[in-house]
């Protein structure tokens, strides 16, 4: 069944489904075992490229405004109850209005819902979809907390691919390869986590205009919003929820380095009110009355937060990240067995892509992380969780005088472990 949106009427009801075992690859798992299998007889600081949590390094720290919001919050002793499910009304209308300045149409406070970081709205996202015999579309390579929330609550996920060589863009041929009738929704991430990609205007369109047809609708991660740095300025999915509906994940933590703060939100981009209509805005209050809440009184902090912060505090974080952005891109090319593919325009990352051929003792990239940990005392994320083997996601949000290092660790071990040529 369609309405007259072109979009299918099979998001309205999620199943509670018994708990099955998740993919047994996580981001945390793998860089806490990349922790622990450093030498310890290595005095060297551990150098962290492979987690996207800057808020360690002092380079990076939030707003003296953000802070004195939280503090100012928590002293009144007005929220030190419970919220309601779907958050407090004027955290709720601060996001809707801050959402509303990028987008062609307004926002009302009812569109919005909070949740205890972005990683909480996946949750409650795949949640709300879950039913007997549904799939949804993930990226490859994308972020592999969607699968596992997706697996716990037995949804079946789809791969679809990213293309290096065109920036990281959707593969909109193999987006409507994998699809069928039961999917219910594909899953952008933009700025983009793994691969620091910003898309344009023209090829969103292009992403909204393939869902429609297909029937589904797009959940836009947009934890990374704002945090571009090169040509493409960030387009909102939501820009689009005219063509089809758009369900908007974001948070304040990456934009405002707090992410221990948990603080996110899950907002309907629905100017033609088809989630309501298809009951997805009632499963959403469903699905949040029998899960967490972000603490209160960093919801009520949230409008000052907001409202409040200055542009000069973005401009620094953007600079910070452009100038790191700008030394790991420059100095891998120096590094015969890694290629990248294609600079960071946004978001903490860069992809890269390994040569296991021209080494000499190192077969594939969770060897290569590995051996580089042990050796180095430098994290760097193995492609392979992510979903692309012999690949490597690097972070360089850190200190820019402890990246120089990182690097130059990573070029010593990569030379270590060349293979050597000889000359007949």
């Amino acid at each position: 069944m369609e309405n007259g949106n072109g979009v299918h009427k099979k998001w309205g009801f999620s199943a509670n489904n018994e708990i099955e075992s998740v993919p047994g690859i996580t981001i945390r798992g793998i860089l806490n075992n990349l922790m622990n299998s450093r030498n310890p007889e290595d005095e060297r600081p551990i150098i962290p490229l492979g987690h996207g949590d800057p808020s360690a390094f002092p380079c990076f720290r939030t707003t003296r405004i953000a802070e004195d919001a939280i503090v100012d919050s928590l002293r009144s002793a007005k929220f030190n109850g419970y919220s309601p499910s779907i958050g407090i009304l004027p955290a709720r209308r601060s996001i809707a209005d801050y959402l509303s300045r990028d987008i062609p149409y307004k926002l009302s406070p009812e569109d919005v819902f909070l949740t205890a970081g972005c990683t909480h709205a996946i949750e409650i996202a795949m949640m709300v979809f879950a039913r007997p015999g549904a799939n949804i579309l993930l990226p490859r390579p994308g972020f592999p907390y969607y699968e596992a929330c997706a697996s716990f609550r037995k949804l079946e996920y789809r791969h679809f691919d990213l293309l290096p060589e065109k920036g990281w863009e959707v593969d909109l041929e193999s987006v409507e390869a994998v699809a069928d009738e039961n999917t219910v929704g594909i899953v952008i991430i933009n700025p983009g986590n793994p691969c620091g990609s910003v898309y344009t205007y023209e090829h969103l369109k292009k992403v909204a205009a393939t869902a429609k047809k297909l029937g589904i609708l797009v959940i836009a991660d947009e934890v990374y919003g704002h945090l571009t740095f090169a040509s493409n300025p960030f387009v909102p999915m939501g820009v689009f929820g005219s063509i089809v509906p758009v369900l908007t994940l974001g948070s304040i933590s990456k934009r405002w380095i707090v992410p221990g703060w948990r603080l996110g939100w899950l907002v309907t981009s629905d100017p033609n009110g088809v989630l309501k209509e298809t009951k997805v805005v009632d499963s959403i209050i469903r699905c949040l009355n029998i899960s967490g809440d972000p603490a209160t009184f960093i919801q009520a902090a949230i409008p000052r937060i907001i409202e409040k912060t200055t542009d000069g505090f973005f401009s620094k974080v953007i600079t910070i990240l452009r100038k790191s952005a700008e030394i790991m891109y420059d100095q891998i090319k120096d590094i015969d067995c890694i290629i990248c593919p294609h600079k960071p325009e946004g978001s903490m990352f860069v992809m890269v892509k390994f040569n296991s051929t021209l080494m000499e003792d190192i077969d594939d990239d969770m060897e290569f992380c590995f051996k580089l940990a042990k050796e180095e005392s430098l994290i760097i994320l193995p492609g392979t969780v992510v979903g692309m083997k012999n690949w490597l996601r690097i972070t360089f949000a850190i200190e820019p005088t402890l990246l120089q290092d990182g690097v130059l660790r990573l070029k010593a071990f990569c030379h270590r472990h060349a293979k050597k040529y000889v000359r007949h």
